[in-house]
């Protein structure tokens, strides 16, 4: 597929170490070769074993003890769910997020439209006006991105939506120096008025207490942002 991008050798060492860590091959408390050791062993370079360690502890499978090593998580099986920078960095890792979005986003805006209160309503209608795409340029519109959907989660009276939402934060949106690196200013403007729309087709539905309107609204924000991105990566 034209774009798309290839495993790395970290994606790769990263992968065999993780589930070794989740099947309990390398058990809580083991500690893992030096750096030196495991370049060596794995023939690899010192820079692909650093990046591994990096995602390991990241992704909560390890810990790091000063002066003594790199040892298995006590927990490891257990860690929470994790979306790191380095894995949204092509187009292809984006849409994977963004599949998994649609059905949380769909239900999100119909309970949203059910549940919502004043302050809901007024929030939204808040970061929307935020959002304009006269208003700001593409970089700042991601944090009224942002705040929108925590609102939105915010208005289903369920704590877990905002949880989840909070635990995405800016990774909630799709990074747009992706979609839109090598596109002139028009098409820059053009994408933010897009997006502006969808959300305000959100909003409508949610303040006039839609369910049914609302979450069509945002299935068709998703739908649309997965279609943009893969036609992007089609190129």
């Amino acid at each position: 597929m034209a774009g798309a991008r290839r495993r790395s050798l970290v994606d790769e060492v990263f992968d065999d170490f993780a589930s070794q860590i989740r099947s309990g091959r390398l058990a809580p408390g083991e500690r893992l070769p030096t750096e030196k050791a495991l370049a060596a062993d794995l023939e690899v370079s010192r820079t692909v074993v650093r990046e591994t360690m990096a995602r390991l502890s990241a992704h909560g499978l390890t810990i790091s003890k000063q002066g003594s090593g790199v040892f298995v998580a006590d927990g490891p099986r257990f860690e929470a769910f994790q979306v790191t920078p380095d894995e949204l960095s092509a187009l292809e890792d984006v849409i994977k997020l963004l599949e998994m979005r649609v059905a949380i986003e769909t239900e999100m805006a119909t309970l949203a439209a059910e549940r919502r209160a004043a302050s809901d309503i007024e929030a939204l209608r808040e970061h929307l006006e935020a959002m304009s795409p006269g208003a700001l340029n593409v970089a700042e519109t991601v944090d009224a991105d942002v705040a929108f959907h925590r609102a939105l989660a915010r208005a289903t009276g369920n704590q877990y939506f905002e949880r989840f939402i909070d635990f995405l934060g800016v990774r909630l949106v799709p990074p747009r120096r992706v979609y839109l690196s090598g596109r002139d200013e028009a098409t820059h403007q053009g994408y933010l008025e897009r997006i502006w729309k969808e959300h305000q087709a959100i909003f409508a539905a949610v303040e006039r207490g839609d369910p049914k309107s609302a979450g069509a609204a945002a299935r068709k924000h998703m739908t649309n942002s997965l279609k943009r991105h893969a036609e992007r990566l089609q190129r």
